[in-house]
C-alpha cells in the first residue's frame, strides 16, 4: 500500500518565522532547544510573544516529510494593529516564504494545478520520507494586509491563492467574537477574488457574513480550519446549515486540532488531556450529517491556534498527523475514506480551484 498524501490546510508558519525565529526548515527538536535557552537567558523576552505562541513548537520540514505531509496551506497572518504596520508585516511573511522556496531544501510554493500535479508526482516517487518534497500553497487569514480590493492582483502574481476575509472583524467583513455583514468593501474584495479565480476560507467569518459570501461569491469555498458547533457551541465554529453549504458548493472543511475547538469549555488546568477520539467525533458528525466523507479535511492549526500544550495528547509535533487515519480506520472508516479525509479531499478542490497553469 502506498502511503497517503497528507495535506494539512492551516498552519501558522509565516508569522512564527518572522516575529519568532521559528525557521521552518530546522528540525522541531532544533527550534525546541533553541528556544529553551532564551527562556533560561532572557525571560522578560517572552511576555512579548502572544499567548498562543509561548506553546512548544510541532512545525519542522523534517518532520512534514517525515510525517507524510505533502502539501501545508502556510498563512499569512497578521494581529490587528496600524494600517502600515499590517501591509509590512503580510509583505515580510510573503518575503519569507518567497526566500525559503528558493532554497534546494526547502518548500515548493504552489501555485498552479501543474505544480501540485508535480509535487504529488515527485512526493509518490521519493526513495525516501527525507526525500520527499513539501508544498506550500499560501492562504491570507484575515484581509486586513490588503488596502484595497484592487491590491489583491499583485498579492496573486506574488503567488496567494486562498483568502479568509475575516479573522476577527475586519475592513472586510464581521468575524469571530465579532458579528457583522460583508462591509462594501468586503463585497468588492469577492469580487476581485472570483474575477482572479481565487478560493474564499469562510474559518472566521462570522454568520452574517457567511451567508452573505455565498450569495455574493460563486467561486471555490472552503473552512480551512473549523469544527462543528454541535460540540462546541461558539461562533468560532460551524452550524450544521454551514457545513451542508459548505459541501453544497463541493468544499472541503478542515478540522482543527485545538482542544478548546474539540471539546467545549476545555481548560488546560482543569480537564482531562484529549485524545484522538474527539477528532474523529468532529469529523464523524460532518460525514454522519452529509452521508459522506467527501467533505473532511484537516487544518492542523499547529503553532498558531495550537502548539502542544493546546493539542490532543497523542500529538508532539507535525509528523503525527497520520495517527488520525489510523483512529479512524479504527472506528470504521474506509481506507479510501481515510486517504480522502487526510489529502485527497483537498488535492481535488485544489486541483480544481487552481490556474492550470
Amino acid at each position: 500500500m502506498t502511503p497517503a498524501f497528507i495535506v494539512d490546510a492551516h498552519e501558522d508558519i509565516g508569522i512564527n518565522a518572522t516575529h519568532h525565529d521559528r525557521d521552518v526548515r530546522r528540525p522541531v527538536a532544533e527550534t525546541r532547544a533553541r528556544e529553551r535557552a532564551q527562556a533560561a537567558t532572557q525571560p522578560d523576552n517572552l511576555g512579548a510573544m502572544s499567548a498562543h505562541m509561548n506553546d512548544t513548537v510541532m512545525i519542522g520540514l523534517p518532520e512534514l516529510r517525515r510525517g507524510g505531509v505533502g502539501l501545508v496551506c502556510a498563512t499569512i497572518f497578521v494581529t490587528p494593529q496600524p494600517q502600515e504596520q499590517l501591509v509590512a508585516d503580510a509583505e515580510a511573511q510573503l518575503r519569507y516564504y518567497q526566500q525559503i522556496a528558493r532554497d534546494p531544501d526547502g518548500p515548493r510554493l504552489i501555485t498552479t494545478a501543474a505544480d501540485l500535479d508535480a509535487l504529488t508526482h515527485d512526493w509518490q516517487a521519493a526513495a525516501t520520507p527525507e526525500e520527499r518534497p513539501v508544498g506550500f500553497l499560501l492562504l491570507m487569514e484575515g484581509a486586513d494586509p490588503l488596502t484595497t480590493p484592487a491590491a489583491l492582483e499583485e498579492w496573486y502574481r506574488q503567488g496567494l491563492r486562498i483568502v479568509g476575509p475575516a479573522w476577527m472583524a475586519t475592513r472586510y467583513a464581521g468575524g469571530t467574537h465579532a458579528p457583522g455583514p460583508l462591509t462594501d468593501l468586503g463585497r468588492e474584495l469577492l469580487g476581485e477574488m472570483q474575477r482572479l479565480g481565487m478560493m474564499l476560507d469562510q474559518s472566521h467569518m462570522a454568520e452574517e457574513s457567511f451567508w452573505q459570501a455565498l450569495d455574493v461569491f460563486s467561486g471555490t469555498v472552503i473552512a480551512s480550519h473549523a469544527n462543528c458547533r454541535e460540540y462546541v457551541p461558539t461562533d468560532r465554529q460551524l452550524t450544521d446549515d454551514m457545513i451542508r453549504a459548505i459541501a453544497e458548493r463541493d468544499g472541503v472543511i478542515g478540522a482543527v486540532l485545538h482542544n478548546q475547538f474539540l471539546v467545549a469549555n476545555w481548560k488546560p488546568d482543569t480537564h482531562e488531556p484529549v485524545g484522538l477520539d474527539a477528532i474523529v467525533r468532529h469529523i464523524d458528525h460532518i460525514c454522519q450529517l452529509l452521508g459522506t466523507a467527501r467533505h473532511c479535511g484537516i487544518g492542523s492549526d499547529f503553532d498558531g491556534g495550537a502548539g502542544v500544550e493546546h493539542t490532543p495528547a497523542p500529538f508532539d509535533t507535525v509528523a503525527d498527523l497520520g495517527k488520525i487515519g489510523a483512529a479512524l480506520l479504527a472506528a470504521g472508516y474506509s481506507d479510501d475514506d481515510v486517504r480522502g479525509i487526510l489529502g485527497e479531499n483537498w488535492l481535488r478542490v485544489f486541483r480544481r480551484a487552481l490556474p492550470t497553469a
